[in-house]
């Protein structure tokens, strides 16, 4: 067996074929990759494509580079164990998304006008998706929405496809509402039910908020993102405070460490960062 391709830097997608395929040979291959399916890679997959979103976020772009290899070897891992089950092969992949690119884009590929809006262009594009959809007897509402996408993302896009039918509150004081009545349930149940029943009455506040977060037009992913980068910078600010005196957050107690956040919050308000910016 030639290792010409394997070792040539100029090998291009056929070089990463052959790699993938090599790695996956039941005699020759790695352990390891041997072992694998579409299951335990998934996981994988799933922590990739966050990496290439933290790259971007930090506009890390040297980095970029090669987190997106390692989300294009993904691609590959899954395709190679496809091909060996007879399912479908890289070809089959490029083909499908080359197709859905033109199908989704006649204004580019076809013989529809470039002169729309971008509400007309969001609106065509849906209803090309749910032609998809019924092609795929996706026939409900839901149908469709990738139950491994993260649950506040998740959230949104179900919430989403439901106000396409009218369901959804006209308002966004009535949003407000249900987030008191929610976080009423729930203190409810914390004093009086089952840690079961307590993680479903959580779960309903948390689907509600992530409502509103529509409603206001923000993205609640990027948002509790900013707020996690918010609490890690100022976090750091403390551990920072308390280092210059030879301590730890574990020598200190809340009231002091309330203290050195509020100062933290005060830095950062009076030179105008900003958290967004940051994630």
């Amino acid at each position: 067996m030639s290792n010409d391709l394997i070792h040539d830097p100029e090998g291009g997608m056929p070089r990463l074929l052959e790699i993938m395929r090599r790695l996956r040979d039941p005699q020759t291959g790695c352990p390891w990759d041997i072992e694998q399916d579409f299951a335990s890679i998934a996981p994988y997959t799933i922590e990739e494509a966050y990496e290439v979103a933290d790259a971007i976020a930090r506009n890390a772009w040297g980095e970029l580079r090669g987190e997106l290899g390692d989300l294009l070897l993904q691609s590959v891992y899954h395709t190679q164990m496809a091909e060996e089950a007879g399912l479908f092969n890289f070809d089959d992949v490029v083909r499908d998304i080359s197709d859905k690119m033109v199908a989704r884009h006649p204004h580019v590929f076809g013989d529809e006008s470039r002169d729309k809006s971008a509400d007309q262009q969001t609106a065509d594009w849906e209803k090309i998706k749910a032609a998809e959809r019924a092609a795929k007897r996706e026939t409900r509402t839901l149908d469709g929405v990738a139950i491994g996408l993260p649950a506040l993302m998740r959230a949104v896009k179900l919430q989403k496809r439901a106000a396409r039918v009218g369901f959804d509150w006209p308002e966004i004081g009535m949003v407000v509402d249900k987030i008191a009545e929610e976080a009423a349930e729930l203190v409810e149940a914390r004093d009086t039910l089952t840690p079961d029943k307590v993680a479903e009455e959580y779960g309903d506040l948390l689907f509600v908020m992530a409502n509103l977060g529509r409603h206001l037009g923000v993205d609640p992913e990027e948002a509790l993102r900013a707020a996690n980068a918010k609490f890690t910078r100022r976090f750091a600010a403390i551990e920072d405070a308390l280092a210059t005196e030879g301590r730890t957050p574990a020598d200190s107690d809340l009231a002091e460490m309330d203290a050195l956040w509020d100062a933290a919050k005060s830095r950062e308000r009076e030179t105008g960062r900003t958290d967004r910016a940051l994630t």
